[in-house]
């Protein structure tokens, strides 16, 4: 999960890029709004919603294919929130074939997007910021919210209520899938995670434990310096899966660092997230029937 040590890990990892590297990774950076589009894409339809929640109004975004009926997905994005990367992410899943609902996972705390150009989280002030925005929030929060969340999803016109709900998530959007299939395993039957941390812990709560209540089929990408911090994080998930005859896709991606999903990433790499898109697709594909 995104700390101050990933923070240090990719800054590290940057001040060792050198100055022709580093000025092709600024380029792709410069296209972050030019996600490839997937082949035979559906014309989609994309708004900016409200979601009444136990807590207050939850400020989010909506797309979906034009017409017809979809399986809905809830996005939980990273640390640094719902912002044009990911809504951009969204209408790239929407072409797909999806009914797409990204949240702020920070309504409680303030509206998104709440970091101007050139902001990130590996800039200290950036970190105390957002340190409060996190603190706002629970479990027993994020519980609710998946709740209410998955529940304006089901609402939705385009939305195929036949058809099982998946969740996606980022960074600290990882353990809130967990979360999410927990807590309304009657409808969520695929969860995907990318660069998500704090899965183990040694809390009642942990993550991890919530795995028995899941159902579904679980994708679980994972950077590879984050999998240098914490090596067997990956076995306990891999161990709680098995355990409960869930089938998960548990990989280290090679090369990445923490964060290297979002197309604004300071560390996106490009190969590596359409490999995990691509695989997060095939997840759906099989278990979104």
């Amino acid at each position: 999960m995104c700390d101050e040590h990933t923070a240090d890990d990719n800054e590290a990892y940057l001040a060792g890029v050198s100055r022709r590297q580093f000025g092709v990774m600024t380029g792709a950076m410069g296209l972050t709004m030019l996600l490839p589009a997937p082949a035979n894409a559906a014309v989609i339809k994309g708004r900016d919603v409200t979601i009444t929640t136990p807590d207050g109004k939850a400020d989010a975004y909506f797309v979906a294919p034009a017409t017809g009926k979809h399986p809905g997905v809830l996005v939980w994005p990273d640390i640094m929130g719902l912002r044009p990367a990911f809504r951009q992410m969204a209408d790239r899943l929407a072409q797909s074939g999806y009914a797409v609902l990204v949240v702020n996972q920070f309504y409680r705390s303030t509206k998104a997007p709440f970091l101007k150009p050139g902001e990130s989280y590996d800039q200290p002030d950036v970190r105390a910021r957002i340190a409060p925005f996190r603190d706002a929030l629970s479990s027993e929060s994020t519980v609710r919210d998946a709740k209410a969340f998955t529940a304006f999803i089901d609402a939705q016109s385009q939305v195929d209520r036949k058809r099982g709900m998946a969740t996606t998530g980022y960074c600290m959007g990882g353990p809130m899938v967990m979360r999410t299939a927990a807590a309304v395993a009657n409808r969520i039957r695929a969860g995907a995670t990318f660069h998500g941390g704090g899965f183990v812990t040694d809390k009642p709560d942990s993550p991890h434990l919530l795995i028995p209540q899941m159902k579904g089929r679980y994708l679980i990408a994972i950077a590879a310096n984050d999998e240098a911090r914490s090596p067997t994080e990956k076995d306990t998930i891999r161990e709680a899966f098995a355990a409960a005859k869930l089938p998960a896709e548990i990989e280290v991606y090679a090369g990445t660092m923490h964060g290297w999903c979002p197309p604004d990433s300071k560390v996106y790499n490009a190969a590596q997230a359409d490999k995990a898109w691509a695989r997060m697709l095939a997840l759906f594909d099989k278990a979104l029937v």
